[in-house]
């Protein structure tokens, strides 16, 4: 019996004097979900694109310009003379009516009211943030927003998630408080 007493306890030592083998990390999949979010967020903002571009080119009676922030526009009032844009800091004062893209109105400029903002210091949606700094005051434009310009993926309570929107746009005032 003491034989094999020994055998198993110079086995167990024999064995347990090996070499420690080191863990390996897990392989998992990294940035799958982000991968899978931008490629969902391109066919989503294509998608709308291609909205807005069908309702322009239904739109023969105006004259739509591109934005270099990713949404377009027309002037309902233009103003010639070569005032002043809004810059950070000023406060300007504008009504405005939001829209469906089947001209549904959501917000009546009656029921917003004026509103005061302080350019590039209050929150803002992101189109009316850019739109508000390409105006002159007294004029009217029109905004074709992306979703991702507008309430984005989220809505609210009369704003479906992912809708683009036509936002009409009075600059009534800037107040330069410089």
């Amino acid at each position: 019996m003491n034989k094999i007493f020994y055998t198993i306890v110079v086995f167990v030592f024999i064995v347990s004097c090996s070499k420690p083998e080191p863990r390996k990390p897990i392989k998992r999949k990294t940035g799958s979900f982000m991968k899978e979010s931008i490629d969902r967020n391109k066919k989503l903002n294509k998608l709308e694109e291609n909205l807005l571009q069908v309702k322009m080119q239904n739109d023969s009676t105006h004259t739509y310009h591109t934005s270099a922030n990713g949404f377009w526009y027309f002037y309902n009032k233009k103003v010639s003379l070569n005032t002043q844009f809004p810059v950070k800091g000023d406060e300007v004062i504008f009504s405005y009516e939001i829209r469906t893209l089947k001209d549904s109105i959501l917000y009546s400029k009656q029921e917003l009211g004026d509103k005061r903002y302080l350019v590039d210091k209050e929150e803002l949606i992101a189109g009316l943030q850019d739109g508000i700094k390409l105006m002159h005051k007294d004029e009217i434009i029109t905004f074709l927003f992306p979703s991702h310009k507008a309430f984005g993926y989220t809505g609210n309570e009369r704003v479906y998630p992912n809708e683009p929107l036509i936002y009409t746009v009075h600059l009534k005032d800037i107040i330069n408080k410089e």
